[in-house]
């Protein structure tokens, strides 16, 4: 569990470590004509993600603690989360081993190693490259960093909501944003909670968060679609689950079509490059999957730019 107090400490652990991201108001037609409208560029964050925001929070208080090891950190990631944690991980001083599926995107992959990590690619699915993270952990006293089921790594992505009401003065009614195993939503939702609605996007391929709200649990989805690469966990995280049931998230489905349409118009429309995962908070407006009501302050937040731009050319 972690409240607004967690997010405010983790704002102050990081400051000067991370980015404040712009935020951009856009004109509401062409997603929602009757809202007033806002994009959250975390896509601008340290290694191009929301991520960064988590990773430097866990490791540095565990290097304020005394529980940062010499072994360094290790980690499982299908990308974003392993690129942050490296890149934390050299500004601490420790090196980095990370998992990541054998699915995983050459060009996350080639930016890893890039940063100074070690990459282990394990199996084809998220799940797999974590059971291999934690035993390798385990045999080597390294500081294991989940990828979202952390409190710290939660509180630090909440500062990103922190940011909105300071940028928007807290006139603000809704935050979409996509939702994969749940640390961004429910660091967001922890800040926000009582000041704002969020609605969790997910690929109707990984319902992660739909499935565990009707089922009163975190429970295991089949993971596939264009958007796995970035939202593939396979079950939303517990962390996640308990702040999304106190705070009301309401979970929101889009198709791949829906996404892939998205993800283009935000090129076409913003000139910015994002990840099918990203577009999928977008594709719940673009869809009519979510319809703000008249004059509703939405933000929508795009986490994440890891992508292969080549096809939007």
């Amino acid at each position: 569990m972690i409240a607004h107090s967690d997010v405010q400490a983790a704002a102050g652990r990081v400051a000067g470590h991370i980015r404040r991201t712009p935020l951009l108001e856009v004109d509401p037609a062409p997603l929602a004509p009757a809202a007033r409208m806002w994009l959250k560029l975390e896509l601008t964050q340290h290694t191009g993600s929301f991520k960064a925001r988590g990773a430097f929070n866990h490791v540095l208080a565990a290097r304020d603690s005394g529980r940062l090891p010499d072994t360094g950190i290790v980690t499982a990631s299908g990308g974003n989360a392993g690129l942050a944690f490296a890149y934390t991980a050299a500004q601490a001083g420790v090196p980095a081993e990370v998992f990541v599926p054998e699915t995983a995107p050459a060009v996350k992959v080639a930016r890893l190693r890039t940063l100074g990590a070690t990459v282990v690619q394990v199996g084809t699915r998220y799940a797999e490259a974590q059971d291999a993270a934690t035993k390798r952990a385990a045999d080597t006293g390294a500081l294991f960093c989940h990828a979202y089921d952390l409190p710290e790594v939660c509180a630090g992505q909440g500062t990103l909501g922190l940011e909105l009401l300071e940028q928007t003065g807290g006139e603000i009614d809704t935050v979409l944003l996509a939702v994969g195993g749940g640390g961004l939503m429910a660091g967001v939702a922890a800040a926000l909670d009582g000041r704002a609605r969020v609605v969790g996007v997910e690929p109707e391929r990984i319902p992660t968060l739909e499935r565990a709200l009707h089922a009163g649990g975190p429970v295991r989805v089949d993971v596939s679609g264009v958007a796995a690469d970035s939202l593939g966990a396979s079950r939303l995280g517990g962390i996640a689950f308990t702040v999304a049931s106190r705070a009301g998230v309401l979970p929101v489905l889009v198709t791949e079509e829906a996404i892939v349409e998205a993800r283009r118009f935000a090129w076409e429309e913003y000139r910015l490059a994002v990840e099918h995962g990203t577009a999928t908070a977008v594709a719940a407006l673009r869809s009519g999957a979510y319809r703000p009501s008249p004059g509703e302050r939405v933000v929508v937040v795009l986490c994440g730019a890891n992508t292969d731009p080549s096809d939007l050319a």
